[in-house]
């Protein structure tokens, strides 16, 4: 299993026991022969549906919600984020292992997928560790008119993309993930924040939800992992379940086709 992984044992609900490395890379495997974006969103909750504790995520985290973190990052072509998350998170570029790396390579990834983050604004401090910390360069992915003063800003540090459509003041989930496609990175993770996140389930585009479970419970005030102003009624179905010895559930559903 990846590095993080160590230590805890995955139980597969009913199916067949301890879930060894190769099941589990098969558990969370993208969709072969991809033609599009294929999107997938990991977030943890409380079991009261807290998405964060003290405004952080982390803090509801377990070595096993960690150990798919990184699985999930390492399946990915780019990690996509919420400018809010990345601030609030103190997020800096993926960091994956030497194994993980030669099995990219392997599958013909680069060794390490890209940051890419959504700002309608592209209000971006250059010495975030995002842009400080990271062996790849961010993707900064904006609205029209905030390219160019973005970029200005940015520099080296990133490369700006716009990803309007009608609206030169918003960033377009659909041109977003086309623009994504045409430089091969396919296998979308996402991450938050709730607001992001909720703009993909409003565009009808989000294709998978892993749910990580804590067993804890954080009151009323705790915000959802979506979040806006639409509403959305998508039906998914159950591809899997699995426990650890903590009592953490960890869910992946997956969107009717």
């Amino acid at each position: 299993m990846p590095e993080p992984v160590a230590g805890t044992q995955l139980t597969l609900l009913g199916g067949s026991g301890l879930v060894d490395e190769q099941r589990l890379y098969d558990l969370y495997s993208y969709p072969d022969r991809l033609a599009r974006c294929w999107v997938r969103s990991n977030f943890i909750t409380s079991i009261d549906g807290g998405a964060s504790a003290d405004g952080k995520s982390g803090g509801l985290g377990s070595p096993g919600d960690r150990a798919l973190f990184a699985l999930m990052r390492e399946l990915a072509d780019v990690v996509v984020v919420g400018a809010g998350t990345v601030q609030v998170e103190n997020y800096g570029g993926a960091k994956l292992s030497a194994a993980a790396r030669q099995t990219r390579r392997a599958r013909g990834q680069t060794e390490v997928p890209p940051i890419a983050i959504v700002t309608r604004s592209g209000d971006l401090d250059r010495d975030m560790r995002v842009f400080t910390d990271t062996e790849v360069p961010p993707l900064v992915l904006t609205a029209t008119v905030a390219l160019e003063a973005t970029r200005a800003r940015l520099g080296a540090a990133a490369e700006v993309i716009d990803c309007s459509a009608k609206d030169a003041g918003a960033v377009d989930i659909p041109t977003m993930l086309t623009t994504l496609a045409g430089r091969g990175l396919l296998r979308v993770l996402t991450e938050g924040g709730p607001r992001l996140h909720g703009s993909f389930i409003d565009a009808g585009l989000l294709d998978e939800l892993c749910l990580s479970l804590a067993p804890a419970l954080l009151g009323g005030q705790a915000p959802r992992i979506a979040a806006g102003l639409g509403q959305a009624h998508t039906a998914l179905r159950r591809a899997h379940l699995l426990a650890d010895d903590a009592g953490y559930l960890y869910t992946r559903y997956v969107r009717n086709q």
